[in-house]
């Protein structure tokens, strides 16, 4: 028996099938990137100043937003359900908020707030919240020092 000892070439895989192959994995890395990049833009939570809000309040209407701003001193009362006071903006834009349930515990005059809530009406000026955040860094403190003092007197 005489065998030849030449090598013998592999058979040629489809072009096409690397191809298809090419395809799928392009498709899939491609969903994979619109998934994470929709899921990150919609966890993402942004608020509107108060400045900003008035300025679109027509748009924004009655959809329900995070409005931040200033508790005006002097203008919060509480009520059976929750709070009612002013926040304002950078300049003189002011909003009047009615907010259910308890106020935060640092809640008080002249620190910054985050409503989540809506405007009552396209045109309103009151704001109805049904959240009320109060959340400052430590670098917001320490550039600010004895602007957040808790309602027992202690600084933060």
């Amino acid at each position: 028996m005489t065998g030849s000892l030449t090598p013998v070439e592999p058979p040629r895989s489809s072009s096409r099938s690397s191809r298809r192959s090419l395809g799928v994995i392009g498709v899939l890395v491609i969903v994979v990137i619109v998934l994470l990049s929709q899921g990150l833009l919609t966890s993402l939570n942004y608020f509107e100043t108060v400045d900003q809000a008035l300025a679109q309040r027509a748009t924004l209407g009655t959809k329900v937003i995070r409005l931040e701003g200033v508790v005006v001193p002097g203008t919060i009362s509480r009520t059976n359900d929750g709070a009612s006071f002013t926040i304002a903006g950078s300049g003189r834009e002011r909003v009047y908020v009615s907010a259910q349930g308890s106020p935060p515990q640092l809640f008080q005059a002249s620190i910054p707030v985050v409503v989540v809530g809506h405007f009552v009406s396209p045109t309103s000026l009151q704001f109805d919240g049904t959240q009320i955040m109060v959340k400052h860094t430590s670098s917001y403190i320490a550039a600010h020092p004895g602007r957040v003092t808790a309602p027992n007197g202690t600084s933060r």
